[in-house]
Order: C-alpha cells, then structure tokens, then sequence
C-alpha cells in the first residue's frame, strides 16, 4: 500500500515592522502563489506594524482571487503568542501550539526592511530552534548595515563608492561641523541614505550644498546612521546568488541583470510605485569578460558577507572604465513579480517554483547540520591524586 508522503509545513512570515511593510505584502503573494502545492502546505503568518502575529486562512485568501498583494487579516484571524512577551519557549509555541500536532515545520520569512532581514528575526528563530530560509543572523545584519558591509569589502580589496558615515548624536550636536566636512570631503552629487533600510527608503541625491541638510533631516527619520556617498557615473548591475546544495561548494550565481531606471535613481518611487519607473534589462548589455567578472565578484561578496541561502549582489560598473564596485548585498530581496532575483534565476535557467523549493531545501539542509553540533561542554573528569 503506498503512503502519501506529507507535505512540508511552510509558514511564509510576511508583513513586518519596517517601512517596506507593504512591499513585503507584495513579495508574500508572488511566494504563495508559486510554491509547489505538491510538496507544501502554505500556513500563511502576517506580523502587522505593531508586531503581533496573526494566522491568516489560505483557503480564505485563495478564494479572493489574484492577488497583488497578500493581506493580513487582522480580524478575522487567529491572534498568535506575541515574540514581544519574549521567552524561550514563545516562537516554539508558535511553530507547535501541542506536541503532536505542529503549524509549520519551516519558516519562510518573506519580509524586507528593519526588524525583519537584518538579524533580528533570524535570531528569534533560531532561539526558537525553527529552520527558516535565507541567512542567518551574522550575514543578515551586516549585509543590512551598508556601513558595515562596505567596510568588510573593501578591506578584502572590493572597490565601493567614496563614502562616509553620520550619527544622528554628533549631527545633533554640531550639524555645522558635518556639513563642512562632507563639503570638504564630496563633491556633488551625493546620495544620503540611512544606513539600515531597503527598497530605497528615505534614500535621496543631492546635487546642492544647500539641499544637504535637509536630507540629512529626512534620512535621520528611518536610522540613527546615515551615509553620504558620491554619486558615480554608472550603470547599476544586479546579480542572485544561491547557496550551492552541495554542502562547501562555491555559491551559484545568476547572470547579471541591469536596471535602467527613468526617474532620478533607482528610488521607492521607481521601484514599486511607478510600472515604468526602471527598464530591467536581462541578461544586461555588457562584455562577456565584465559578465565573468562581475559573477566572481558576487560570488566573493557572498561568501565574505557569511551569506547562507540566497542574496541579491547589487554592483555600480563605471560608464567610462568598466571597473566594477560593491554597492550592497539583500539577504532577503523581493519576490514581488517583477524582482529582479527571481527574474535573473528563471533567464538562468532556474524556474520560480524549482527556486522557490531549493531554498526551502537548503532551509531545512543547515538546519539539520546544526542539530548535529554539540551543545553542552563539561570538563572531564579529574583523577584523584595520590600524595
């Protein structure tokens, strides 16, 4: 008699509290519509802004039809134990409210932003010993931290922009003495950007000293680290890179894709607002050698960053040189219909549902490796001594 193998449990955690709430909404309906129904059950778990967990219906939202963006039903869903109320058993409870029956045997976090991909959340799950996609906490937080990561890559000899750093105490205390010093040291343009957020957020180009300050202003709203970065005349290529299922293999890396944007820069606004805001050209229009070279470089910023999973590789190419720079590494990159990491995946060869399982896979793969480590040390045993 042939048993039908049970489908794995995967809660798609979406919403978040983080200014990119909403495109989080948009990632979570692309995920939900294209993981493999043979192989996954979805248990879909909307965090709304004030950071309570809701267990959302998918039967519920399936019969509404193509979604664009997945809701988070607030009222008509069951109201999970707040992480808040934090404890070591609050997240477990979660993923199994009794021990024989369990919600979810993974979690997909399909979040972007502040409290959601830079660390936060990954340290939750794995307090919560719950196998979840995409990196882990070291990689999540450093890749979050634009400062920080520029930092690391450039000392492993990756050219970045000119940039430097602002705290939001020594721009309170003298925001004259800042302003000098970035005059002194930038020429214009530059962007200002708060150091941890995506999508662009709060992101502005100044092309005016006299515009400086209140960008500045408007970056201190989303961060208490903001960088200023010279603006460069360059092309903005993209590549995603997954880990390799062979356990210790080289990270897989797609073909570079370019964004062309039509606004100012590649902005919220462009990103997600306006359907013509970009032209995503893939593969993107360059030399066979700086194709080469830009997948190795994206290969060694993942591996320098720690990434596990899956990141989109974001580098500036000169118009002039061709040379390459490091702009940031996204451990957790949209998956709205028209991201560019599952697109650069499927013109890879690598179909959305195929992509969608492999990270799953991988998930559930380091999980399993880090069950197996040993978590408690005692001291051996000391023989007794003759005198």
């Amino acid at each position: 008699m042939n048993q039908t193998k049970a489908k794995i449990k995967v809660a798609v955690l979406y919403g978040g509290r983080s200014g990119e709430h909403e495109v989080s909404l948009q990632s979570a309906a692309s995920v939900v519509k294209h993981l493999d129904a043979e192989q996954f059950e979805i248990v879909p778990v909307g965090i709304d802004k004030e950071g309570r967990w809701h267990l959302n219906d998918i039967k519920q939202i399936a019969n509404e039809g193509a979604l664009k963006a997945l809701p988070l039903k607030t009222k008509s869903s069951e109201l999970l134990p707040s992480p808040t109320n934090i404890s070591n058993q609050t997240v477990k409870n979660v993923q199994q409210q009794n021990a024989q029956h369990k919600l979810f045997d993974v979690a997909f976090p399909v979040m972007h932003g502040t409290l959601c991909e830079d660390g936060t959340l990954q340290g939750l799950l794995e307090l919560a010993d719950v196998p979840y996609v995409g990196a882990g906490v070291l990689a999540s937080a450093v890749a979050m931290d634009k400062d920080v990561s520029k930092r690391l890559i450039s000392g492993a000899g990756i050219k970045t922009s000119p940039f430097t750093t602002i705290k939001r105490g020594a721009w309170d205390t003298n925001p004259d003495r800042c302003l000098q010093w970035i005059t002194r040291e930038f020429d214009y343009p530059v962007f200002v950007k708060p150091a941890n957020t995506g999508s662009s957020v709060g992101i502005q180009k100044v092309k005016r000293a006299e515009d400086l300050a209140a960008a500045i202003n408007e970056a201190f709203l989303y961060d208490t680290k903001i960088l200023i970065e010279k603006a460069l005349n360059v092309r903005e290529l993209e590549l995603s890179v997954l880990e390799n299922p062979n356990y210790g293999k080289p990270p897989l890396v797609s073909v570079a894709g370019e964004v062309a944007p039509n606004h100012e820069f590649y902005s919220y606004e462009a990103k997600y607002l306006d359907e013509k805001g970009a032209n995503l050209l893939i593969p993107a229009p360059i030399p066979a050698a700086t194709m080469q070279a830009a997948q190795a470089m994206a290969a060694q910023v993942f591996e320098l960053l720690e990434c596990e999973g899956m990141a989109r590789i974001d580098l500036f190419m000169d118009k002039a040189t061709g040379e390459l720079y490091f702009n940031e590494a996204n451990t957790l990159p949209g998956f709205t219909s028209i991201s560019m990491y599952p697109k650069l995946w499927e013109a890879s060869g690598l179909a959305y549902p195929q992509l969608l399982s492999r990270l799953v896979e991988l998930a559930i793969a380091r999980h399993q490796r880090k069950q197996n480590l040993k978590r408690d040390w005692a001291l051996p045993a000391v023989a007794n001594s003759v005198d």
